[in-house]
């Protein structure tokens, strides 16, 4: 077994390990089908063997050759490492920094096997979110990180370590780009063949940014979502007896089994690779588990008829669950289901991201690796008969909504009914969970903060909870507007949920919804708890992408901004860019994530609490502006929330400035100028 030690010392190469090649009884990525020609075949191997010197080249050329050939990439299984991949406590990493520490803590979380999808394929979730993009990146990086100073930066192309470069002490430790391929050629095709090369990398949001906390992460955003569907689509504060029904149990989507469950609705979720399935039924995060749809029907029933909260996975297409519920309403009358949406890897629906009713999960993995054409056609003709199922329950009161997974974007261009008469090309039948569900969430300056407690004590978890919780009951004892007081108490409840929900895979982490004034709080009274003692190790702050100001993305995080400029990347950029020098440990900037490869951009960052008086200025510099950038951006395009929220802060700092704007109160001004 390989200690942290001998990850540090760079990559294994006297002697060469074993090549054991993929490991059995995992979970393993689909086979990708790049389509290279010999010259680029030529050109994949030559980028691969860089990174070893000649005498061991023409051995490991022939092993490279077969991935490339099995897999569609060469992930170097030689040198995926005989170590228990997990996060240690921060103390145990062999680093001159804490900050180093804390990364490498980030990144062997994020390649757990309890954690990542596709552990040994360095796919931490969706499909395709690559930590790196092969094993010789991984132990580079880990030595780079262990040899570094505090006066040196460390710089990752997707996922290659380019080096370690002098810079300041309050200059980030870590620089991260992924995917940053120009506007032209940021195709599918050209990202399947870059990537086959070894040249680009897509990160998804947290996985190449290395600030995964498990599936947990998503289970508060779904909480909130739908806690808040219920409210604006169904009238109810309490959702027992209301049925849920969707489809995803992987790396991010495996969330909403539990989501549903502490939401207190009946949650239907679909998954057709069993091994999905199973490791969440393993971890408690689902109840029950049916391959039988009678059975699934039944269940159902009676959990809406006794308002028991329940988490039922039905291993089987989802095409097959809607169908079936259409058929019960044909014949009963009866609708089972009053919310709907989708967390398949439709990003990525032609390369393993959703699989198509006409095939059994088997039979169409084979089929993606010998005719991806035929695969290709056959999802799009099963996406088309997904939306005629969700059409005729929608018709009759069904509220379907997008998960922000490109679900309805993937519909359309397979030819699917999901138009919206006279909408713009952000809009379709169905909103976006951002439109309807949490823009205005967004605007209010509330978004996903998380933080992991580095010393692995579930007791410093606890105590951080108690923080964070105490932050926000003062924050509502000391006034604040209704849709903030309602919102705190969402997220007061989840954190008293979480403990009792056993929500923790991996890294001992938490996350909550919170808006600037809260996210700058909890950091100053988590780091003084470090000064003090009361927490036995540096906490590391984070957030996904997915946030108020992280991401670009019209289809999802900006689709609720109208004024045009959802197609624009200005805020993603200048969000990663102000965060490395106010203050951030580290940041990453990503092309993909979420809605799929040319369709985003979005940053994030990490920053390390040590209970210093430094760490804490830090902390309200930076944070300040990672949440105020997004709302000042939401309010120039118009949001009413967000003018109020970038006033309020205007209000409360002095040195704040934002371009506020004016309202066009009359129409005929425009209708007038358009005429003449």
């Amino acid at each position: 077994m390989t200690s942290l030690k001998e990850i540090c010392r760079g990559l294994p190469l006297n002697p060469l390990p074993e090549n054991k090649g993929r490991r059995k009884g995992i979970p393993h990525a689909p086979v990708r089908t790049p389509n290279l020609t010999a010259q680029e075949k030529k050109l994949a191997l030559r980028n691969a063997l860089r990174y070893f010197p000649p005498e061991i080249q023409k051995k490991l050329a022939l092993e490279f050759a077969e991935e490339l050939r099995l897999y569609g990439h060469i992930y170097m299984y030689r040198f995926c490492p005989d170590i228990e991949m997990r996060a240690y406590p921060i103390g145990e990493y062999p680093c001159k920094t804490k900050s180093a520490a804390a990364i490498m803590l980030m990144i062997m979380n994020n390649l757990d096997p309890s954690v990542a999808q596709f552990p040994q394929e360095l796919v931490t979730y969706g499909g395709n979110g690559q930590v790196f993009s092969n094993w010789a990146q991984f132990w580079l990086a880990m030595q780079y990180l262990s040899e570094m100073t505090e006066e040196q930066t460390l710089v990752m192309y997707s996922g290659h370590p380019l080096g370690l470069f002098p810079s300041p002490q309050r200059a980030p430790r870590l620089i991260i780009t992924n995917g940053m391929v120009i506007p032209n050629y940021s195709s599918r095709d050209e990202y399947e063949k870059m990537f086959a090369l070894g040249v680009t990398m897509y990160g998804q949001m947290t996985a190449g940014s290395y600030c995964y906390i498990g599936p947990q992460g998503i289970v508060h955003g779904t909480v909130l979502t739908v806690l808040n569907a219920g409210r604006r689509y169904l009238g109810a504060e309490e959702l027992s007896g209301k049925v849920f029904v969707t489809s995803g149990l992987g790396g991010m989507s495996g969330a909403q089994a539990k989501a549903a469950v502490i939401a207190g609705c009946v949650g239907v979720i679909a998954e057709v690779d069993e091994a999905a399935l199973l490791k969440r039924h393993k971890q408690g995060w689902l109840m029950e588990i049916s391959n039988n749809l009678d059975h699934c029907i039944a269940r159902l029933r009676e959990a809406r008829k006794n308002k028991i909260a329940l988490s039922l996975g039905y291993h089987g297409n989802v095409v097959d669950l809607w169908e079936r519920l259409v058929h019960e309403l044909d014949t009963t009358g009866e609708l089972l289901a009053d919310l709907g949406s989708d967390q398949t890897s439709c990003h990525n629906p032609f390369n393993g991201g959703y699989y198509p009713v006409q095939l059994g999960f088997e039979e169409a993995k084979q089929l993606l690796s010998s005719s991806p054409g035929k695969f290709r056609t056959l999802v799009q003709e099963s996406l088309k008969r997904h939306v005629a199922a969700i059409n005729k329950l929608a018709d009759k009161g069904m509220f379907f909504w997008d998960y922000g997974n490109a679900f309805l974007l993937e519909a359309q261009r397979a030819g699917a009914d999901v138009a919206k008469k006279g909408a713009n090309k952000t809009e379709f039948r169905y909103p976006s969970y951002v439109q309807h569900i949490m823009g205005d969430i967004f605007s209010l300056g509330f978004g996903p903060f998380r933080w992991v407690c580095t010393s692995g004590d579930p007791q410093d978890l606890a105590t951080t909870d108690s923080i964070a919780m105490a932050v926000l009951e003062d924050s509502i004892c000391q006034g604040v507007s209704t849709s903030v007081k309602q919102q705190y108490h969402d997220n007061i409840r989840w954190i008293r949920e979480a403990g009792r929900h056993s929500l923790v895979v991996g890294s001992q982490a938490r996350i909550l919804y919170s808006d600037q004034k809260g996210r700058v709080s909890i950091a100053v009274a988590i780091n003084r708890a470090i000064s003090e003692g009361k927490i036995k190790a540096p906490v590391i702050l984070s957030r996904d992408h997915h946030d108020v100001s992280g991401t670009d993305s019209p289809f999802r995080e900006t689709s609720n901004i109208y004024d045009g400029s959802a197609f624009c990347a200005d805020m993603a950029v200048q969000n990663f860019v102000g965060d490395a020098f106010r203050g951030a440990t580290w940041v990453a900037l990503h092309n993909g994530g979420g809605v799929g490869w040319g369709e985003v951009i979005n940053g994030g960052f990490g920053l390390v609490l040590d209970g210093s008086k430094e760490a804490e200025e830090r902390a309200k510099m930076m944070l300040s502006w990672d949440v105020s950038n997004g709302v000042a951006r939401r309010c120039w395009s118009g949001n009413a929330f967000a003018y109020e929220t970038i006033c309020q802060a205007m209000r409360e700092n002095g040195t704040l400035r934002v371009t506020l704007p004016h309202k066009v109160l009359d129409e005929n001004i425009l209708e007038q100028a358009v005429k003449h």
